[in-house]
């Protein structure tokens, strides 16, 4: 980024320090994944484990590639805290670094790690999943990084955490509403205590951008563009199990078909954001700036005309093997 750009984001330090790190929790004020799994100590550790595997008995194999796919966006956590910080003007300069940027990216991926510890531990004591194929996937993944093209830019990078926030929320919220559905409502719990710190999360990044709606309206503008021409893809998008090179896409098939994350959803984020951004109401725009404007506050009207042609046409559904679940077949 330009000089000027950079010394944007260290002018922020102290309001990111008032007014963005409040949305941490202290460590021993936060849940931890121990708090909803069998207690190692108990003596009635088998018979909580026995319980547990009862309630997921019930539960349809589709949930679970659902669940585990979930997951294992989760589980990356290496690559994400890696990520944010290349991004100019806010990285750990250190790794140690007490910069409000670098404590939030910390405490954020610290928060954040406990999500994959809680539902891989769940999953694994179900016996309802093939824990080997999705440990390898979680290898996969973290060896093979993600391209969020965000490009070293802050700018960029607060938009898409904004709007991925917004999606691994809905997505957490929804199979906590299946989950009560099945019938297992200790895993609905489990699923609704993640999209509440989801929640959090996405207030915080949809903060930070605000505020650079608020002080550099045109670059920031030019930035939201800019990634919804890309498209915002999800941070598990080159995961790998080993055996199918379209994985990412078929678990996405799944989640769509069960309602989990769809593509209206996707539009219903991006129309969330530009309302919460006021982008709409935005003035003193260069041309640039201008064309921007009308390109993101049209958008999601256009994806939702797609996305609505596309069910149209849709064929009959195909069915493929999924590996975490001993290759049963499931309908994408």
């Amino acid at each position: 980024m330009p000089p000027e750009k950079m010394e944007i984001f260290k002018s922020l330090e102290t309001w990111a320090e008032d007014n963005i790190l409040v949305y941490l929790k202290p460590v021993e004020k936060s849940w931890q994944p121990q708090d909803f799994l069998p207690d190692p100590k108990s003596d009635g550790f088998y018979d909580q484990i026995k319980d547990l595997r009862e309630r997921c008995k019930e539960i349809p194999e589709d949930y679970l590639v659902v669940l585990v796919g979930d997951m294992i966006t989760e589980e990356a956590l290496p690559t994400y805290i890696t990520i944010l910080n290349t991004l100019d003007g806010v990285k750990d300069e250190t790794g140690d670094s007490t910069s409000p940027w670098a404590v939030w990216t910390k405490a954020w991926t610290a928060e954040e790690s406990r999500h994959g510890d809680l539902l891989n531990k769940y999953l694994y004591l179900s016996g309802r999943v093939d824990m080997k194929q999705v440990e390898k996937t979680i290898q996969y993944l973290i060896g093979s990084g993600m391209t969020p093209q965000i490009e070293n830019n802050p700018y960029l990078g607060f938009i898409y955490t904004s709007f991925q926030e917004r999606a691994t929320f809905i997505s957490h919220g929804s199979t906590a509403r299946l989950a009560k559905d099945h019938g297992d409502i200790k895993l609905a719990q489990i699923c609704g205590t993640i999209a509440a710190d989801e929640k959090r999360h996405e207030t915080a990044y949809t903060k930070i951008v605000e505020k650079l709606f608020e002080i550099d309206p045109d670059a920031t503008l030019l930035g939201f563009a800019d990634m919804m021409k890309k498209k915002i893809s999800m941070p598990a998008h080159l995961m790998f199990d080993g055996k199918d090179d379209n994985l990412f896409e078929h678990y996405s098939a799944v989640a769509q078909r069960l309602g989990v994350y769809t593509a209206k959803d996707y539009a219903d984020i991006l129309e969330l954001l530009v309302a919460r951004w006021n982008v709409e109401k935005l003035t003193d725009l260069s041309a640039e700036g201008r064309k921007a404007r009308d390109y993101v506050c049209s958008l999601a009207r256009r994806i939702k005309r797609l996305e609505e042609r596309a069910q149209v046409r849709a064929k009959v559904a195909q069915t493929l093997p999924f590996s975490w679940v001993f290759n049963q077949e499931m309908q994408l």
